[in-house]
């Protein structure tokens, strides 16, 4: 039987300098309780670059040519990409029910005929084509342009959402009519249709990356589930604090059910819906979305 234990141990010094690095970078975190699982993640780059300490691997991502490369390879390996399709039933009837039909009528008087939602951290695609199949289920007017913009730090990912093939676990909350409507057999599971493809755009995206943010333009909804949990209050500050300047004002930034914004911003409003909970940013509606 082999072992998985890595060949190469990291001391307390090169645990800190790389850990450190990691956070400046995209803002996961790991505590001191989570050196061996950076040991272990990190253990195959060291052999892929034939390298013989973790000393010599933080020199590679501080100054080596290909850092960026580097970095973004390794966030396929320290990110967490648990996902399915349906995924907080609660919080999607609150969307479709609630939180589109008041952002609609808004725009509506406005003159304003665009819908932008962003699934921030979106991992292999499952929550931004979600997001599409409802947004069609609810019938959305013609002559209203809709954007479905999901972006991850993860290439990995990525790559599975832009193919839109899923197995058997990403439906574990899919009620068989969204299966028939939605998908074709394909490859031994299934693949999202173009219709729903057509409305989602897939990109790659570090949080912390403040130019690659403004390109974004402002949004009516974030998406932003199960990701921040993976940051300190730092990172979750600046992280927030983009999604609020990102929101048109009465957006809404919609969390996963085991975060919250205590002690991070009171800058958002909680709005207590009839289906659930979310944050809204407060402010009066205008076209463009300007503040």
């Amino acid at each position: 039987m082999f072992s998985t234990e890595p060949d190469v141990r990291m001391t307390d010094e090169e645990y800190r300098l790389i850990r450190d690095l990691v956070h400046g970078h995209c803002g996961l975190f790991f505590d001191t309780d989570s050196r061996y699982l950076l040991e272990k993640r990190l253990a195959g780059r060291l052999a892929a670059h034939q390298l013989t300490s973790f000393r010599e691997y933080y020199q590679y991502l501080k100054y080596n040519r290909q850092r960026d490369q580097e970095l973004s390879d390794i966030m396929d390996v320290l990110t967490t990409n648990e996902t399915y399709f349906f995924r907080e039933s609660f919080q999607l009837k609150a969307f479709t029910d609630e939180i589109v039909p008041e952002l609609m009528a808004q725009k509506e008087k406005l003159g304003d005929r665009t819908l932008r939602i962003w699934s921030a951290g979106c991992s292999t695609g499952e929550e931004p084509y979600t997001i599409a199949m409802l947004l069609m289920e609810i019938g959305l007017p013609a002559n209203w342009r809709i954007e479905v913009i999901g972006t991850d730090i993860s290439q990995r990912v990525l790559h599975q959402a832009r193919k839109a093939v899923y197995g058997r676990s990403s439906f574990r909350a899919t009620d068989d009519c969204y299966i028939q409507k939605f998908f074709t057999p394909h490859e031994g599971g299934y693949r999202v249709n173009d219709e729903v493809r057509e409305l989602v755009t897939i990109s790659h995206l570090n949080l912390f990356d403040k130019n690659r943010l403004a390109l974004l333009g402002r949004m009516d909804v974030i998406f932003c589930r199960n990701v921040i949990i993976y940051f300190d209050s730092t990172a979750k500050k600046r992280v927030i604090e983009s999604f609020h300047s990102a929101l048109r004002p009465c957006g809404y930034l919609l969390l996963g059910h085991s975060e919250s914004l205590m002690n991070i911003t009171t800058a958002f409003a909680l709005r207590h819906l009839k289906n659930d909970m979310v944050y809204q940013k407060p402010g009066q509606p205008v076209i463009g979305g300007a503040v």
